[in-house]
């Protein structure tokens, strides 16, 4: 069985920048899941640091309004992988997950950790590309015209163990 993985799609992240188009196939997605009613996991980053975006008792760290109706299961994580130290696996275990379909916050961060680590359990792992986002820039890496989704995108392509497809390769696939 397949299912999706929602990412860190909190107020605190999301209201950093434009995310219009990421948000938008984040929420095809979620009705394509739930639809065929397949699991739709909800992660949420909690930080200690009162500065950080996502601290635990601020407003940033609840779920973004655009996607939080569809949160049936929402679990809490506090590293960029959603399996360490959180119920990820038990879920997956429990609904007979075999493949994880990833989108959501930061693309390079807790999205591409979160695939390497599923990988690494014996996930098939598909990485929705543009159904990602990242609050930073190339700027944040001192790397001139870096597309941090696109790069992450390919490096994770070519480790030839993660599928990465944009939004419309997976509906010609799996739909």
């Amino acid at each position: 069985m397949k299912a999706l993985l929602v990412i860190d799609v909190q107020n605190g992240l999301v209201e950093q920048g434009d995310f219009s188009q990421a948000l938008t196939l984040m929420e095809k997605l979620i009705k394509d899941f739930k639809k065929d009613n397949h699991p739709v996991i909800f992660m949420r980053h909690f930080d200690e640091n009162e500065e950080s975006p996502l601290y635990k008792a601020s407003v940033g760290s609840e779920l973004h309004h655009s996607l939080k109706a569809y949160a049936d299961v929402v679990l809490e994580k506090q590293t960029p992988s959603s399996f360490f130290n959180t119920k990820l696996a038990e879920v997956l275990e429990s609904e007979g997950v075999d493949h994880l379909f990833i989108s959501g916050f930061n693309t390079e961060f807790c999205c591409m950790f979160t695939a390497i680590a599923a990988f690494d359990r014996g996930y098939k792992v598909t990485f929705i590309e543009d159904a990602t986002a990242t609050v930073n820039t190339d700027e944040t890496y001192e790397m001139k015209g870096l597309d941090i989704k696109d790069f992450v995108g390919t490096v994770l392509h070519w480790s030839e163990a993660i599928e990465v497809l944009d939004y419309d390769e997976y509906v010609e696939i799996y739909k």
